[in-house]
């Protein structure tokens, strides 16, 4: 970093830090409020996993409704440590490179420029917490770290062997960490960050660090965590509380009265403006716990349609779309098998509905929240209203057909968004629910009905 630059940067933060209010101008943008998101993880989405590999994928996920991509970290891997044959993604060598792996810096400005060419937003993975423990700031900079008794580096957790920790008391490293962030918006364009392990991190430091990036450009601000504060600096955090109820219910540790509590909890917990990420799988959850398909069974589409249909944001994970039913490798190689991309019809739909439908906007213009409560006991319900706009969500939770009675529904002037059986709903008409006093939901079966 050059000398001029980086006095430059003490002032501006200096300037944050005795300016309380600089970070309560963050405001997402608004095309997020109805949008989604699509992870992409480089390493195994292709036998080649290069950039330019993926850029081939473009059109097909333009189709399918995907708006935003989130790619994991694309930065070198650190040798010194590293486990199995190609390391973490997540022990970063060097802040301000591409990783040989997916090919060079001109490909993935290539990808860049190809992705907003079709109108989708990019962001990438910022491991702001640790760096791997031949990372160029180790020789350079070796305050910017923790270190033990002895004088040596240390890793943030035991188990992560492969990295070491960042130190957040020292104003230059934070400095530092800011530029090389901003060299990501400036050189290379893209439209944000989703930041790992964000609770690890001091908010003080996010909230400086997205008042400097905001002035480079308005950018989306994805945080790894879950709690209320980070949205002092964040757009979007994770809605772990939502994915772990449900996955409770179906390891039968949860009721379902449990699970709307939670839900009931969040909408209160946070505010309208602060988006929540929902989703059924991503890599964390794909490689060390369960897939979706493990982790809800037969339930897994009728929990995608909730992760639309709720509020917030919804992910979909490389391969969702084709049912890839497979714990991935997070260290060694280990290619999806796309197969015949059975669901992408499923997850255009709800890219669709999502978009097009106001009642499903989340933020502080969204639909409103509204719980409907059957006699019967297995069935979820939930309606989402916006003006004249209405959506319902029913969902089946249990394993076994179950009868819907309409007239505990005022559904006459509603017609079936999805208008076919592969969701499980057997011999209805599909526009006119007035005329029938009862429906059947097959196992783990969904409807969602849209107002005409």
């Amino acid at each position: 970093m050059k000398t001029t630059n980086f006095f430059k940067l003490i002032s501006v933060v200096l300037m944050i830090k005795f300016n309380p209010l600089a970070a309560q101008t963050k405001q997402a943008p608004a095309w997020s409020n109805n949008s989604n998101i699509y992870e992409v993880n480089l390493r195994q989405y292709s036998k080649g996993g290069k950039f330019s590999d993926f850029a081939k994928e473009l059109p097909r996920l333009k189709k399918m409704g995907v708006e935003l991509l989130w790619l994991m970290p694309v930065h070198p891997v650190g040798i010194e440590g590293r486990k199995g044959s190609l390391g973490s993604y997540y022990a970063v060598k060097n802040y301000k490179e591409v990783s040989p792996e997916f090919g060079t810096m001109e490909d993935f400005k290539s990808l860049v420029k190809q992705t907003h060419d079709l109108g989708m937003k990019i962001i990438i993975d910022w491991v702001a917490n640790h760096t791997a423990p031949d990372n160029i700031w180790v020789k350079d900079h070796p305050e910017f770290y923790v270190k033990d008794d002895k004088g040596k580096f240390v890793p943030p957790v035991p188990d992560w062997s492969d990295v070491i920790d960042l130190d957040y008391n020292n104003k230059a490293m934070r400095i530092a960490m800011i530029d090389a962030m901003n060299f990501w918006l400036k050189d290379v364009n893209i439209d944000g960050f989703r930041c790992d392990v964000a609770e690890m991190v001091p908010t003080d430091f996010w909230i400086d660090c997205r008042t400097e990036l905001d002035k480079t450009k308005q950018i989306f601000f994805l945080a790894e965590g879950g709690i209320p504060e980070l949205h002092k600096a964040f757009d979007m955090t994770y809605s772990w509380n939502v994915y772990h109820a449900f996955k409770g219910f179906f390891k039968k540790e949860k009721t379902i009265e449990e699970v709307k509590k939670i839900i009931d909890s969040e909408r209160k917990d946070f505010k309208p403006e602060d988006l929540r990420m929902y989703f059924t799988s991503n890599h964390d959850e794909n490689s060390w716990n369960a897939t979706e398909f493990e982790a809800f069974g037969k339930a897994s589409s009728a929990m995608s349609v909730v992760t639309y249909t709720l509020g917030g944001m919804p992910l979909i994970y490389s391969g969702q779309e084709s049912a890839f039913d497979h714990r991935m490798q997070f260290f060694d190689k280990d290619p999806i098998g796309w197969g015949n991309y059975s669901l992408i019809d499923f997850y255009t739909k709800l890219a669709y509905i999502k978009k097009s439908n106001p009642a499903l906007d989340s933020g502080k213009d969204g639909g409103s929240f509204e719980w409907i409560n059957f006699t019967n006991n297995n069935l979820v319900a939930y309606k989402r209203k916006k003006g004249n706009n209405e959506v319902i969500t029913i969902i089946n939770m249990s394993d076994s057909k179950q009868k819907i009675n309409t007239t505990e529904l005022n559904v006459k002037d509603f017609k079936d968004f999805f208008s076919d059986d592969k969701r499980g709903i057997n011999e209805i008409n599909e526009y006119d629910f007035s005329a029938k006093t009862s429906l059947e939901l097959n196992e783990f079966g969904y409807l969602v009905l849209i107002k005409k």
